[in-house]
């Protein structure tokens, strides 16, 4: 084979031969491949988990601000039942001496003592 046969050759491997269509049609669409399929997946997976970690971590803070607020709101009713507790018994003092009943009360001293 001479030179101008083989570059004769490599013409009708790239043109064609004779009686055959000139124009092909490949599809040109760009895909993805597996690894970079993997890898997306992989990105949203995190991007998913980030959003799920920082709503449970929202939800966290809220649960402590919630339990603090329910925690100050049983102290303070324990201290206004005692307060309550207290303020009953000062009156029940008062309202004691000053009564029809405790002014007609006679004060007795003891008359002996009961031994067994």
């Amino acid at each position: 084979m001479t030179y101008s046969s083989s570059l004769a050759a490599g013409r009708q491997q790239r043109f064609g031969q004779r009686n055959q269509n000139n124009a092909s049609f490949r599809d040109r669409t760009k895909s993805l491949g597996p690894v970079s399929n993997t890898i997306v997946l992989i990105v949203l997976a995190c991007i998913l988990g980030l959003l799920y970690l920082t709503q449970v971590t929202k939800t966290n803070a809220f649960g402590y601000r919630i339990e603090n607020l329910k925690d100050q709101k049983a102290v303070l009713q324990q201290e206004h039942d005692a307060l309550e507790v207290s303020a009953a018994r000062l009156q029940a003092l008062e309202r004691v001496k000053n009564s029809d009943v405790a002014k007609n009360l006679v004060s007795v001293a003891p008359s002996g003592t009961v031994q067994n």
